[in-house]
């Protein structure tokens, strides 16, 4: 793979770096030795350094050579996981209950690496901000960036960021135009009915037998309710009501998570759920509030952008290996918001190998380090391709 030759002689580098972001994982608006650390870098390699953008931001600003007004971005997330790393690798977590469990540690490591390269080399005419965000798992850090002002700040044509895959071989990309990640909905509803003895049920209004045929019907949003082509999940996920043996409890309460990759199905889901409580409601005789919740949109890739990015990629890895039509993924990611705001690409990164299985998410799942001189390179290839220099 033509992997840049200078990129390459920073691996052993980036490695460092990752297995140290791996070392001591940070949550989300927390990645305060994180950023410092990015900060540090980034100032050592003579970039102009932005920090405390919601809240543990990073911004590097590189200029290249020429007087071209234009500029992209690209993003890199920081923050780790609530949970518990079960596997055992030299540079495991120290902290209980923390872990780097979706590769932002790489992601980090390889932007990183493409910001030395970039200020080293500023073969390019325009500026290139490098955008390390915090509180993407559940933080919406991308969009508090936004609203900091983000973009008039550092003004960016294009956007972009990736995402490593365990799903797909090392060595290889995948991205598609229009929708490639779920927007990411909740609801949670809550039953308050009449509770009483079990042992005289006609005597109250059962809250857990109008859960359940609320659990029922909701199956039938997706399977009656939405064209089959149109890609939805609705889990109901939990289910709580009751403390005691012998007693119909008073309240009941549900949880659903939703994945949409429509906008006007985004919006009908809704709406369902809505009247979905409303007829129950009257057909019982009780209270029910539907508190639905909008999450992260759907990440739906520019085709200018993804033509771009997958020229880059191709580059880097070969045509063969950059699927430009993959599936779209149910799963979230804020980057959305990103480009909602901004013409922009998400691609994916694929890191399988023998020894790098596990998803991400997944409490024994680890970064493969071999694809960090990869997606520095994808990042710097699209440099140099999107913004040449002249003459």
């Amino acid at each position: 793979m033509p992997i840049q030759n200078r990129v390459a002689e920073f691996d052993a580098e980036m490695r460092a770096w990752r297995q140290d972001f791996h070392t001591h994982p940070e949550l989300r608006f927390e990645e305060t030795r994180t950023a410092g650390i990015v900060a540090a870098k980034l100032r050592e390699w003579g970039i102009e350094t932005h920090e405390n953008i919601a809240k543990t931001g990073v911004v590097g600003v590189i200029r290249g050579h020429g007087a071209s007004g234009r500029s992209i971005g690209i993003r890199a997330d920081m923050d780790a996981l609530p949970m518990q790393e079960v596997s055992s690798p030299a540079y495991k977590s120290v902290y209980d209950g923390k872990m780097h469990a979706c590769g932002h540690d790489g992601h980090t490591a390889t932007l990183l690496g493409a910001a030395k390269y970039l200020a080293e080399t500023r073969n390019f005419d325009g500026t290139v901000n490098v955008i390390f965000q915090p509180a993407e798992e559940g933080g919406a850090g991308a969009k508090v960036m936004i609203e900091e002002g983000l973009f008039e700040r550092f003004p960016c044509d294009a956007v972009y960021g990736l995402h490593n895959m365990p799903q797909i071989p090392k060595g290889t990309f995948a991205i598609r135009s229009g929708a490639l990640m779920a927007a990411a909905d909740g609801v949670e509803i809550t039953i308050n009915a009449k509770g009483g003895h079990a042992a005289m049920p006609h005597l109250t209004i059962d809250p857990i037998a109008i859960g359940t045929q609320i659990y029922t019907a909701a199956q039938t949003i997706v399977s009656r309710a939405i064209d089959p082509f149109d890609n939805v999940v609705i889990s109901i996920t939990q289910f709580h009501a009751g403390s005691a043996n012998n007693v119909i409890p008073h309240q009941a309460t549900l949880n659903a998570s939703i994945r949409t990759t429509r906008a006007d199905t985004r919006e009908m889901i809704r709406d369902r759920f809505q009247q979905l409580c409303d007829s129950m409601a009257a057909l019982h005789g009780v209270e029910i509030v539907c508190n639905y919740r909008f999450g992260y949109p759907v990440t739906s890739n520019h085709a200018e952008q993804v033509d771009k990015i997958a020229k880059a990629a191709a580059t880097v890895v070969g045509a063969d290996n950059v699927d430009t039509d993959c599936a779209p993924l149910m799963g979230s990611e804020d980057f959305s918001y990103m480009i909602e705001a901004r013409p922009g690409a998400f691609i994916f990164l694929g890191g399988r190998d023998e020894t790098h299985t596990h998803s991400v998410h997944h409490p024994e799942y680890d970064f493969n380090d071999e694809i960090l001189t990869t997606g520095a390179s994808l990042w710097s290839t699209l440099v140099e391709q999107e913004l040449p220099r002249v003459g």
